[in-house]
C-alpha cells in the first residue's frame, strides 16, 4: 500500500509540474465590465489602484472612447533592476475602454509581460494585487495563449525580431545627458508627434523608461496610435493596453523595440494578410522607427 501511495503521489506531482509548464498565458486580463463614462470609471479605477499600493505615473486617452492608466510599484521596479533591459517591464497598463454602452476595465497581464520581456521574476504577486484591486473576469487576447517558454523566446514569424533585437535610436555618451535631452525632447513640441506619457527611473541602475504617445503627423501618419488601433484592435474585448509605446534609455543610449516585435507581443495571433492584419499596417514599423528616432534627436536612416 505504501508503494502504491508513493507512486500515486509521484504521478500527481509530475502531472502538476507538466500542467504548470504548459500553462497558456494571455496578454490581458479583463477585470470588470460596467457602465458610465470613461472619465468617471477612470477616476474610480485610479482610486482603487492607489489604495492597493500602486503609483499612477501617467495616463492618456489615445481616442475619446479609451483612457490608459500607467502604474508601477516597488516590486515592479525592483524586478526591472534585476533584469536585462528590465525597464520595458517596469510598468503595467490599466485601461478603461467604452464599447457601445459597456465600459471595459482591463490590464496587461504581469506574468505574460514578465516572460516576454525575459524578466527575472514572474510578477505573479503583482498580478494578484491587480486582480484584488480591480476584479477578475477572464484573461484574453489571442485565441490561444502562449507558454512561458514560448514567450521568453518569442518571435512572431521566421526572420522577425526577438526581444534582444532592439532599435538603437540615438547614442548620447552618458546617461545624464541622455535623460536631459530625451526628457526635453518628449515634453516639447516635436515634428514626430511623440509625447511623454510617463517616466520611471529604475533604482540602482542606469536605466529609465519613457512611455510615449504617438500622434503620427505629416508623412509619418502610420506611426499614430489611433491609426494603428483602428486597423488591428477589432475584437469585442479591446486590447487598449497595447499602448503606450516605450523608449528605454540605458547607459547613455536610447532604445526602442521594433514594431514587428512590440506590436506582435500585444497581438500575437494577428494574421499576416487580409483585413485587420499586419498587412493593413505594413507602413507602421518604418514609420514608428522614424518617429521615435526623430523624437529623441536621432537621425533616421532608411534601410
Amino acid at each position: 500500500m505504501k508503494l502504491i501511495k508513493m507512486l500515486m503521489v509521484t504521478a500527481s506531482l509530475l502531472f502538476a509540474v507538466v500542467g504548470h509548464a504548459e500553462t497558456k498565458l494571455m496578454t490581458y486580463i479583463l477585470a470588470a465590465t460596467t457602465s458610465g463614462s470613461v472619465k468617471a470609471v477612470s477616476a474610480s479605477t485610479k482610486d482603487k489602484l492607489t489604495k492597493a499600493g500602486f503609483e499612477v505615473v501617467g495616463e492618456y486617452s489615445p481616442y475619446p472612447s479609451a483612457n490608459i492608466i500607467i502604474v508601477t510599484n516597488d516590486e515592479l521596479k525592483a524586478n526591472a533592476a534585476k533584469s536585462d533591459f528590465g525597464a520595458f517591464g517596469a510598468a503595467q497598463r490599466v485601461t478603461v475602454t467604452k464599447v457601445g454602452n459597456e465600459v471595459q476595465v482591463a490590464f496587461t497581464n504581469p506574468v505574460y509581460m514578465a516572460n516576454i520581456y525575459r524578466m527575472k521574476g514572474d510578477l505573479k504577486s503583482v498580478a494578484a494585487k491587480l486582480k484584488k484591486a480591480l476584479g477578475f473576469k477572464k484573461e484574453y487576447g489571442p485565441d490561444e495563449g502562449l507558454t512561458a517558454a514560448q514567450l521568453r523566446d518569442y518571435q512572431y514569424k521566421w526572420l522577425m525580431p526577438y526581444f534582444t533585437d532592439r532599435l538603437e535610436l540615438k547614442e548620447f555618451g552618458n546617461q545624464q545627458v541622455a535623460l536631459q535631452q530625451v526628457e526635453k525632447a518628449l515634453t516639447s513640441a516635436n515634428k514626430a508627434g511623440v509625447k511623454k506619457v510617463y517616466r520611471i527611473d529604475i533604482p540602482g541602475k542606469q536605466e529609465t523608461v519613457f512611455g510615449v504617445s504617438m500622434a503620427g503627423p505629416g508623412d509619418i501618419d502610420c506611426s499614430g496610435d489611433k491609426y494603428i488601433m483602428d486597423k488591428i484592435d477589432f475584437k469585442k474585448i479591446k486590447s487598449t493596453g497595447h499602448l503606450p509605446y516605450e523608449i528605454v534609455v540605458s547607459k547613455g543610449t536610447a532604445y526602442a523595440l521594433p514594431a514587428e516585435f512590440r506590436i506582435a507581443l500585444s497581438f500575437p495571433d494577428l494574421s499576416m494578410m487580409g483585413s485587420n492584419s499586419f498587412a493593413s499596417i505594413m507602413c507602421a514599423p518604418t514609420a514608428i522607427q522614424e518617429a521615435l528616432t526623430t523624437a529623441v534627436g536621432g537621425t533616421y536612416v532608411e534601410e
